[in-house]
């Protein structure tokens, strides 16, 4: 097996991600950008899409660390305009795709053009949440977005599956399909809240760090690959355990989740770098299955595509937004009233990504009686172009509809006195519980360790509320800014005293690892304590 190809899309897509974070573009579109113009460079290898890989491997992984960072509240708090999306919305493109594919490319039959459209249907939300964060979107928005992407892959793969069975000859009815999908859905819900529990238990009962976070590791895959077994949603299955488990993170030892938040991160990043890369790469491999006698017509074919998917969601998203508060008095006392902004930008933010690729190329190559597949290669082609499409066009552009929108942003002074508030509650609460454990004679302490404890305490206290205080006259820096300078200045004079002492045999480099790891948890600590 070779892995000096799997070795250079890693890096390569990870050097794209770190200049993307130095410059004006985002990463997403960076990396696609950059993974076109390398399609066609001698010597680059075939990167070609393979949904064996893509869809138990890739997807769990990268849902897993979406899911487990959201707010179980907040979703719940958005569920009906969430499913609207993830679900209505989903099958509302896949019928609306397929039925002007069917009409505009000759020789499509309706049925395999709604294979297309289940293709296409599913945006993924990772460059539009990305995007949002950076420009301060209103938290509604953002927990929208993110929740359709957690959500609509389980539609889109039931939905494709259906179409798929009826183009191939299998003879599936819309009853059916409704059938499976329901299954789908109930069975995947259903492995994820078996399941949750007891993962979550051992989370809390293994005590070795090293080994929580394999099994955290392991999480995703087991979920997927359980509710796949029983023909049902992997994705909702992965989400639904995510979801619980983030949401109960806190009662995790502090040393597995700051090792789990450092280990997700580096996953997180590759993955979604490796991602938009391949999603570059495949433009050789599709123009090459296309076919010398397609031509313009399958640009063209392309262009209609890419506007009808536009159209549609824009189509779906303002009734979805407007027509609930109207007809329904309880929905306009629950819920937060939508503007017209929000529903343009949740429109616009319908970019495509990896798994409407992964999808397409699990289109077989034949249906049953060993004909081909009707216009396989053509449906390659329009699900790349629709994906580049979006991710360029709407990518590119998303960012200065935000801010020509004028969203108002978050109020970073009340944020920090919200924050100052809850910090004084806990700090209280900290303090009680402190004087009630050094009058029990167990707990005797030194004077001097026991104002350690006050001092640390009141320093994470009053951290908060010197954050609302002036800068430095003459630095220009916050208290919060000299307080972290100064520490790793400190910090950094012993490190330079212990390998001095190293250098002499003073000490051997076991006795230095174990003093330098307490001086990082020190910085670290120091850094939290002000962050």
């Amino acid at each position: 097996m070779d892995v000096m190809p799997l070795l250079l899309l890693i890096a390569g897509s990870a050097a794209v991600a770190g200049v993307a974070r130095r410059g004006p573009v985002p990463a997403p579109l960076l990396l696609v950008g950059v993974g076109l113009a390398a399609s066609y460079l001698p010597g680059v290898p075939d990167y070609t899409l393979d949904p064996e890989v893509v869809l138990p491997l890739l997807l769990p992984p990268l849902l897993y660390t979406s899911a487990s960072d959201s707010s179980y509240l907040d979703l719940r708090a958005q569920v009906r305009p969430v499913a609207l999306l993830s679900v209505g919305y989903v099958l509302f493109a896949t019928v609306a795709v397929g039925w002007v594919a069917h009409l505009v490319v000759p020789g499509l039959p309706l049925t395999a053009a709604l294979v297309l459209g289940a293709v296409v249907a599913p945006p993924d939300a990772v460059a539009a949440t990305a995007v949002a964060r950076r420009l301060g979107l209103p938290s509604r928005i953002t927990t929208i977005l993110q929740g359709e992407s957690l959500l609509n892959d389980a539609t889109a793969i039931t939905a494709y599956k259906v179409a798929l069975a009826a183009a191939i000859g299998e003879g599936a009815t819309w009853a059916g399909g409704l059938v499976e999908f329901l299954i789908a859905a109930v069975g995947g819900v259903g492995v994820g809240l078996v399941l949750m529990a007891p993962l979550h238990w051992l989370r809390t009962h293994l005590r070795e760090p090293l080994l929580q976070n394999t099994l955290s590791l392991l999480i995703p895959f087991v979920a997927y690959s359980v509710a796949e077994q029983f023909h049902a949603s992997g994705v909702l299955a992965v989400v639904v355990v995510a979801l619980y488990l983030g949401h109960r993170a806190w009662e995790v030892d502090f040393a597995t989740r700051l090792q789990e938040e450092a280990v997700w991160k580096m996953v997180a990043f590759i993955l979604e770098s490796a991602v938009f890369a391949l999603i570059g790469l495949q433009l050789r491999v599709v123009v090459e299955g296309l076919g010398a006698n397609e031509g313009m017509r399958a640009v063209l074919y392309a262009a209609i595509l890419f506007v009808v998917v536009v159209l549609a969601r824009l189509a779906w998203v303002y009734p979805a937004a407007f027509l609930p508060r109207l007809l329904s008095a309880r929905i306009r006392e629950r819920e937060e009233n939508p503007t017209w902004r929000g529903a343009l930008v949740t429109g616009w933010a319908g970019m495509r990504g990896v798994v409407s690729l992964a999808i397409a190329f699990s289109i077989p190559l034949t249906v049953h009686g060993g004909h081909p597949f009707p216009q396989r290669n053509l449906i390659l082609f329009l699900t790349f172009t629709t994906v580049i499409g979006t991710l360029v066009i709407q990518g590119l552009s998303l960012p200065p509809l935000i801010r020509a929108l004028r969203f108002p942003g978050r109020d970073p002074r009340a944020d920090t006195l919200a924050e100052a508030n809850a910090q004084a509650q806990a700090s209280r609460a900290a303090e009680t519980r402190l004087d009630e454990l050094l009058a029990d004679e167990r707990n005797a302490l030194p004077t001097p360790l026991a104002d350690r404890l006050r001092a640390v305490m009141e320093r994470r206290r009053d951290a908060v509320w010197e954050r609302l205080g002036q800068a430095n006259p003459v630095t220009g820096e916050s208290v919060d800014d000299t307080y972290r300078r100064l520490s790793r200045e400190m910090i950094s004079a012993e490190r330079d005293v212990f390998v001095r002492l190293r250098d002499h045999r003073y000490i051997d480099d076991e006795m230095l690892r174990a003093l330098l790891r307490r001086l990082d948890l020190e910085e670290a600590a120091a850094y939290r304590e002000v962050a």
